[in-house]
Parts: C-alpha cells; structure tokens; sequence
C-alpha cells in the first residue's frame, strides 16, 4: 500500500521541480540581440528624454571648436618648412607675449606692494627700507632674467644692454642680469643646414672644405662654427638663429606693450621711448650683410692705429644671416689672468682701448655701440679662441666684441668684432661733445651750458655727471657721499636721488647719444676690470679736445697766414687745457692720499675702492 503513495509523490515532486526550471528563464531579462537593439535604438525617444534643438551660435562654437584644430594641424603638415616656422613661431609668441605679461605684472605688483604696503611710514633710507627694497630688487631681476632666458633672441640682447647701465640700476640687477652676457643658446644641426638651403641653395658642407656644426661661441642672435674655405683659410661663420627676423615686430610690439603698461603703473620708470628710437637700430643687428659693411668702415677709420685688427670679412660665403670671416685668436678683453699668461701689460690694453674708442666718438662718429666685455672664463688651455666677433671659453661661450692678443711687435693687439650695432654722430654733436669735455676740465660753466644745450640738454651740471660718471667738481666729492663708497655705489646713489631728472636729461639727448653713453660707460667698466691701470678720465679727455682741434681745421680753408694764426691759437689752446687737466689731476691726486691719510689715522672709513679711484 505505501509503494503507491510514495510513486505518487515522487511524480508530485518532479512535476514542481520542472515547472520551476521552466518558469525562472523565463523570468530572466535576457539582452536584446543586435538587430533588437539598432531597431530600439532608431525609435523616437520617449517625450520625457526629448532633445531641445540647440542654437545656431553652439553649434557654430562647437564645429570651430572640432574644426580648427583639425584644420590647423593639416595645414601645418601639408606647407613648406618656411611657412611650417611661421606657424610655429605665432604659436611661440603667444606664449612669449603670456609669459613677458606675467613677468611684468609679478615685478610692477611686487614693488607696489613694497612701498605701499610694506614700507609704509618707514623711513627712506633706514636700513629696514633699504634692505626691503633690497630684496624686492633681487626678485625683479631674478624674474627679468628668467623671462629673458625663456624668450630668449631680443630679450636676452636688450637684458645684456642693461648691463652697460651699472652707474644707474641698482647692483641686485647688474649682478643677475650678468648672467645673460655669457648665456649661451645653441641650436641643433638641422636647423643650420635649414638656413643654408634658404640663403645660398646648399649645405654648408658644399660651401667649406670642412665645417664644424659643434658651435665654439652663441650670442643672444648667433652662434658661431668655425670652417675651412676650399683654399685653405680658416674662417669663423657667425649664422643667425632661423627664427629670429620672422618673430622681430611681434617681440617689440610685446616689448613696447610692457613698457607702456610699466610707465602706467610707475609713471617715473618711462622708458618705452627709448625702445620706440631705437628699435630701428637694432633691427640692422639682424642685417649681416650690414655688419659686415660696418666691419669695413671700422678698419678703414681705425687703419692708423697699428694695435687694432678688424678681421676680414669673406663675402662669398656671406648673405644676410650668415657672416664669414678670419678667424682670430685671443683672450677677452678683461680676463686679466690670460692677459698676463701672454706676457702683456693691462696699462697697454686699456689705455689703446680708450684711444681706439674715443676716435670713433671725438672724430669719426661712426661709433661702435655694443663694446660689452662678456665674462672673463678661461678654458683648460689657459685662454680663448675668437673668430668674427666671438670668444671661446672652453667648448663653448658667448660673443666677446674685443679680444687680446699678442700683436707682431710683441705688445697687445686688439681685435675689433661684432661690428652689427653701430651709430654715427653728426659732426655738429661731435664738436658739441668734443667743446662740453672740454669745458668741464677748465671748470667753464658758461661753455658747458652753451654746449649741453647744443645737444638739447637743459640740467648741464647732471648731464656732465652722467657723462664723466664722476663728480665734476672736488668740492662735490667732499659734500656728497663718495668718500664712504666706490664709484659706482656714487653713482647708483644719485641716480635714486635724481632719478626723474636723469630721465629727463636722457630723453633730451639726440638718439644717438644714448648709444655713445653705452659706449663710454662699457669703456669705463673694461678699465674698472682691469684694475684701473690709466686714468680713463685723463685720456678722453685729451682725445676729446684732439678731435675738436682735428675738426675745427678739417672746416676752415687752408691759406697759409691763417693756416699759420689758426696752428699757434690751436697751440696755445691745447697748451692751456694740458695745464688745467694735469692740475685736475694733481688735485685729485692730492685728494687721494689726503684720503688715505684720513683712513689711517681713523678719522674717515677705510675706503680703498675709493682711493684707487681718485689715484687713478
């Protein structure tokens, strides 16, 4: 009887077990199949997920937005190297342009802050202001130099011609901005052959027997390789960096863009006037072909002086951005370790280089205005190859225009280059110039204003400061400070106190007075370098009333009885200038050791920087 009842069950059981495996599939949501899904997906969405058409002005921004980089980057790979440079480079100033507007926002806030905020109610010169001040100055030049670096091209130049300006910046900048006379930015191989296939339709390899793409020295707008012509003569090639004339207006729209906003936010720091006259100038730095006329004419003016070697430049193998000439070897100008290694004489250096430099400014007018002297490094070997307007400092250095060494009568030789920036001076200013020195040796106060304001200077006594940077009257040197600093410290001193005025004087100047200033200040830094060895001031001096004489006779008639009136009044005059400026001299002299006394007996601060000054 069980035996039914149990089969029953058991039937029961799997009657249950099998409806449930029937029934969970089919409550299992299973995924559609691809043809479900393209069917589902091209139904009308339901009216909750209903899309809004969008405007016309979203759509246009989006299609520009996917478009134009599409449509850059195929216009980029389809062009030719030149046009894919230009595209690079506006890409590049952008960047430049951001980068220059950051820097001069960071350094315009940083000193308003400062003497707003931090230094309000502080005394101007006690040392918490100074020392502030101090600090605000090391993170602006610090920013400048950063900026300058990454730009690179024109602003690593204008930053090297800050560094000319010692007498008037304050020393945290002349230090940093050092940096940048010895910064060298190189650029590969391929971009070389690049400018030689635009300029000349060949490899520089077809050109020269040999030809060193390792570049020897970099400037701010070159690098220089040194060659070997098909016959034999060593030359030094000075090739421009590719993009540096395609990106020229855009870096001075930026810089002048800057200046202004600076002049805006410091109405006393206005010098977007002086990169508007000069920008003219410096765009013939970029002209080779020019420097190479330049380095011609300077031979031909200085060819009397038997000390001075301009390297010959080799025109066949020269265009607009690349310049081939002799190759020269020497030390820089102020690497007084080298200079001596050779056996010659800093006194003899310094005082042909004040010669040489005063001609072109008392007499010729054609005036070399990038005399910068570089840093003085020395490689393994003890000195410094050169070549067309570049020295070598181990493998590798940046551009030094004057190089030594030892000429065929054994005494130093100097060697003239980088011939691309240059000014003349009419002879009207000249003989102005010439007049002014003049008259400050014989203390004329009358003749210095008459001729400051031949020159458009109003502030005669300033300017003459400027231009001796020193002061022009011992009584003075006595009321000032300079007995407890160093010349320059003198100066940066009374360029804060007069800073406006100064500004002044400078607008005022003829435009190519402001290159000549450079010039003479470099000279007076090269001779500061050397240790001082001749009395720069004695010198110019001397030359600056030659020129006048020189030119005075060049203008009037040669007949023989005023010939013979003009010689005896012109002697008599330079007779009477060599007194007063040996008597100027004797003073200072005296002047001089009084110090020293002073300082040894303890009633004055020792100041031996002082004293070498005065005694010099």
């Amino acid at each position: 009887m069980l035996l039914p009842h149990v089969t029953l069950c058991h039937s029961f059981t799997l009657q249950k077990l099998c409806h449930f495996h029937w029934v969970l599939p089919q409550s299992r949501k299973l995924p559609p199949s691809p043809a479900a899904f393209l069917r589902r997906s091209l139904r009308a969405p339901p009216s909750r997920w209903y899309w809004r058409p969008q405007p016309l002005w979203k759509k246009v921004l989006s299609a520009m937005a996917v478009g134009a980089p599409l449509l850059l980057g195929a216009c980029y790979l389809t062009a030719e190297p030149p046009e894919k440079r230009r595209m690079r480079l506006v890409a590049e100033g952008v960047g430049r342009f951001c980068r220059s507007l950051r820097v001069g926002l960071r350094i315009s806030l940083d000193y308003w802050w400062c003497t707003n905020v931090i230094l309000r109610g502080i005394e101007e010169n006690s040392p918490g202001y100074l020392e502030v001040m101090s600090a605000c100055h090391q993170r602006a030049a610090d920013a400048l130099v950063a900026g300058a670096i990454s730009n690179g091209g024109l602003y690593v130049k204008l930053g090297q011609g800050l560094c000319s300006f010692n007498h008037l910046l304050p020393p945290e900048y002349i230090r940093t901005l050092r940096v940048l006379e010895d910064r060298a930015l190189t650029r590969g191989f391929q971009e070389v052959d690049e400018l030689f296939l635009e300029d000349f339709q060949a490899p520089p390899h077809k050109l020269f027997q040999e030809f060193e793409y390792q570049p020897i020295a970099a400037a701010s707008l070159a690098q220089v390789h040194r060659a070997r012509l098909h016959d034999g003569t060593a030359v030094a090639v000075k090739v421009q960096y590719i993009d540096l004339r395609d990106r020229f207006d855009g870096d001075i729209h930026t810089l002048e863009l800057l200046l202004r906003l600076v002049e805006f936010m410091h109405p006393s720091f206005g010098f977007s006037w002086v990169l508007q006259d000069l920008k003219g100038t410096l765009a013939q730095e970029l002209d080779f072909e020019n420097e190479g006329r330049n380095a011609e004419r300077c031979a031909r003016d200085l060819q009397h002086f038997h000390y001075i070697m301009v390297p010959r430049v080799h025109w066949d193998t020269s265009s607009k951005r690349v310049l081939t000439a002799e190759f020269c070897e020497g030390c820089k100008v102020n690497d007084v370790e080298a200079i001596k290694s050779m056996g010659l004489a800093t006194q003899d250096i310094a005082e042909k280089l004040i010669q040489a430099f005063a001609e072109q400014i008392f007499y010729t007018g054609f005036i070399h205005s990038d005399p910068h002297p570089g840093n003085g490094k020395r490689n393994p070997r003890g000195w410094s190859g050169c070549e067309c307007g570049h020295g070598l400092a181990g493998s590798q250095c940046a551009v030094s225009p004057v190089l030594v060494r030892k000429g065929p009568d054994g005494k130093a030789q100097l060697v003239l280059l980088d011939h691309g920036l240059y000014q003349f001076l009419d002879e009207k200013d000249r003989s102005a110039l010439c007049q002014l020195w003049r008259a400050i040796i014989l203390r004329d106060d009358a003749a210095m204003k008459a001729h400051a304001a031949s020159l458009g200077v109003r502030d005669y006594l300033l300017f003459s400061e400027v231009l001796m940077q020193r002061p022009v009257r011992l009584g003075q040197l006595w009321r000032s400070h300079l007995l407890s600093r160093e010349e320059a410290a003198y100066m940066q001193a009374m360029a804060r106190e007069h800073f406006e005025d100064i500004m002044a004087v400078l607008k005022a100047l003829p435009r190519p007075m402001l290159l000549v200033l450079r010039n003479v200040n470099t000279v007076r830094a090269i001779n500061t370098a050397l240790g001082t060895p001749v009395d720069r001031y004695f010198l110019m001096a001397k030359s600056a009333v030659r020129g006048w004489s020189r030119l005075v006779s060049e203008a009037q008639p040669s007949v023989y009885g005023t010939s013979l009136l003009r010689h005896a009044r012109e002697v008599w005059e330079m007779l009477k200038f060599e007194v007063a400026l040996r008597l100027e001299t004797l003073s200072m002299r005296l002047t001089a050791l009084l110090v020293q006394v002073l300082a040894h007996l303890g009633l004055m601060p020792s100041t031996e920087g002082l004293y070498e000054y005065l005694a010099t």
